[in-house]
């Protein structure tokens, strides 16, 4: 595995390439000690994977005083790494906007990961995310450009927004030519389809709108295996992790078809779909890592085609409503 390189592509249009690996860091750089982050961020490196998001999580269903984002911020700053080594995926939250402006986020945010005492000055795009309640869209486009305009991030996606809100922020960044949303991320892998290919999230994705950047595609590590986890995972959108648990074992058959782990077959499936710019996920250790590259070489070795078709009954939220309101169909 020494030899797979991580390849780019575009998280939307006008935006720098990334690498389709993305570490995420819900609670997962206080999973690991000081050596196994050095050694794992080291190796994302190395591989160019470096691709990192990271957040404050201290806000809404997030008030936790995690401190998974200080402690990223000191293994940057440990490895000495050069700000030209890695890109950085933000947040900001509008669980309890305006009140809680987006400069404020961003300010606190910078600060913990480092920026004043030799960290990261700024992110290079970020996600605007848990769209609930009645919120001033156009508002939040400004605020969002002012932002940009400050030098905090050059561009921006969205994260559990109703597909007509989405609409509005383009429509308005359309017309008062303001920096558009360029990606949306989704539960996106081979048992959660509706959002990233149903008729609404799809159809920006089929004309180049938008780029997908894919989350949760292990639904919180069961579908590698952890059929009861035991630490704080994801939403059940539609209420269906019940019938996920139970369709683990055809994971792992398809995969064994494939001489894969089940984890290279999920993250295959979602680069098999071109919209997908990169995938999300929460490796705690080389060895994951490592393991993960095999969904680069599985692609290439079995083809998009051929990993969909094996897949195809995998889907198991199709009658769950796909417009981003997180409602079940009917």
């Amino acid at each position: 595995m020494t030899d797979v390189r991580v390849p780019k592509r575009k998280l939307g249009a006008g935006i720098p390439e990334v690498p389709v690996f993305a570490l995420g860091s819900w609670n997962i750089w206080d999973r690991m000690d000081a050596d196994a982050r050095r050694a794992l961020m080291s190796r994302a490196v190395e591989v160019d994977a470096a691709f990192f998001d990271v957040a404050y999580y201290n806000m809404g269903p997030h008030a936790e005083a995690s401190r998974t984002d200080l402690l990223f911020g000191e293994t940057l700053r440990e490895l000495g790494l050069a700000r030209s080594q890695y890109q950085l995926c933000g947040k900001l939250w509008l669980w309890e906007y305006p009140a809680t402006g987006f400069a404020g986020q961003m300010d606190e945010s910078l600060a913990r990961i480092g920026a004043g005492n030799g960290g990261p000055e700024s992110f290079d795009t970020v996600v605007v995310g848990d769209f609930f309640g009645d919120i001033d869209i156009r508002q939040v486009v400004h605020d969002v450009q002012a932002e940009i305009d400050r030098g905090s991030f050059a561009s921006w996606g969205v994260n559990n927004w109703a597909a007509e809100a989405l609409q509005t922020a383009l429509d308005v960044s359309a017309e008062e030519g303001l920096t558009p949303p360029s990606f949306a991320q989704l539960k996106y892998g081979l048992v959660r389809r509706s959002m990233a290919e149903g008729e609404f999230y799809g159809r920006w994705f089929e004309e180049g709108t938008l780029a997908l950047q894919a989350s949760d595609a292990f639904e919180g590590g069961i579908l590698v295996g952890k059929l009861a986890p035991a630490r704080k995972i994801g939403a059940d959108v539609g209420g269906i992790r019940e019938q996920i648990v139970a369709a683990y074992p055809e994971v792992e058959r398809i995969a064994r078809s494939f001489d894969a782990t089940p984890a290279q077959l999920g993250l295959a499936f979602t680069l098999a779909n071109p919209a997908t710019a990169n995938v999300l996920f929460g490796a705690s250790s080389v060895k994951q890592l490592n393991d993960n590259l095999g969904a680069i070489t599985l692609l290439e070795r079995v083809g998009a085609s051929a990993l969909r078709e094996a897949t195809a009954d995998l889907w198991l939220d199709r009658d769950v409503r796909a417009d981003g309101l997180w409602e079940p169909a009917g």
